[in-house]
């Protein structure tokens, strides 16, 4: 009995495991975009960041970042305010590995302020501050 609980357990955990790999994102490279602000999916296990980028064909792409968790970032300052749509922003990433047009999430510039999903350095590229 107390085998098989300890399996159930160990099957549950699992996902919760496997949805923080980073292996969608090409960790090596650093991309930078700047577009204007769509959406903000304040949300659990990690926010996601949508903007529309301007394209050659004189459209637009959409952007999709995922950053980190709303508890984490506003433990950094953030709030789900502080990004809005219409903002304009630079956003700085790791692409996808399929090519896809997004990433991972690493630091932007919006409004005056620098942003970075993880925050804590005293290097003011790497944290939240009002300028």
């Amino acid at each position: 009995m107390f085998a098989l609980l300890a399996a159930a357990i160990i099957a549950a955990a699992a996902p919760t495991f496997a949805h923080h790999s980073f292996a969608a994102f090409d960790v090596t490279k650093q991309q930078t975009v700047t577009g204007t602000v769509s959406k903000v999916d304040w949300t659990n296990p990690h926010i996601w960041l949508w903007i529309n980028v301007p394209n050659d064909k004189g459209g637009t792409d959409t952007y999709g970042f995922e950053g980190m968790s709303p508890n984490f970032l506003a433990r950094r300052g953030w709030t789900r305010t502080t990004l809005k749509v219409g903002d304009k922003i630079t956003v700085n990433y790791r692409p996808m590995k399929d090519g896809s047009k997004g990433g991972m999430f690493m630091t932007a510039k919006a409004d005056g302020k620098t942003l970075s999903m993880m925050g804590g350095s005293d290097d003011p590229s790497q944290t939240y501050e009002q300028k």
